[in-house]
């Protein structure tokens, strides 16, 4: 029997929420949906939050995942920007707390590694290799890359979670990629 998994991935934002969700059947990961939620209309910080909130919980019901990962906010040198963003992930996080889902974060860093083997890639980058890895089509393709992120998030915690592939099991895309040259397009 065939065992499903959903991952749904956060890039949390107060101006925009990129979201990505992975379909992982025998162990293989597809993209199921991304997209954006534009928050820059929206004046009232409060109001974003609640708007957040609302979403995450519309993703859940509609795709049941069994699993949250998100983007952990990096330090920068703005503080109300840091304790915004915090309040964006912590709603979005509380969203699946409420539905019992499981949640793990990832720093960028640890994510651009994951994806790109480079933890200072660029978010072309990780959009190039997601597309590469997932087979998406261009115009599946978003232009927002808060939307790739998103998938992004939810991919590394796939395979921080483990790659099997037969009865080998690899730590990221890095280590599969190095014992799987046959498999890699470059």
């Amino acid at each position: 029997m065939q065992k499903e998994r959903i991952i749904l991935g956060i890039d949390p934002g107060t101006q925009v929420m990129g979201y990505g969700l992975l379909r992982v059947l025998d162990n293989k990961p597809s993209l199921m949906a991304m997209g954006v939620m534009e928050l820059g209309k929206y004046g009232d910080h409060y109001l974003k939050l609640a708007k957040i909130y609302a979403r995450v919980i519309g993703l859940i019901e509609e795709f049941l995942p069994d699993e949250l990962a998100i983007e952990a906010p990096f330090f920068g040198k703005n503080v109300q920007s840091m304790l915004k963003l915090g309040r964006a992930q912590g709603v979005a996080m509380a969203a699946a707390i409420s539905r019992d889902i499981p949640i793990f974060e990832y720093a960028p860093l640890k994510i651009k590694m994951a994806i790109t083997g480079n933890g200072r890639a660029a978010k072309e980058q990780v959009a190039y290799m997601l597309q590469k890895i997932l087979h998406i089509p261009d115009e599946n393709m978003l232009p927002q890359l808060d939307a790739t992120d998103g998938l992004a998030a939810a991919l590394c915690h796939f395979y921080q979670s483990g790659i099997t592939t037969g009865d080998k099991k690899y730590r990221d895309w890095k280590d599969f990629a190095n014992h799987n040259q046959d498999k890699v397009r470059k």
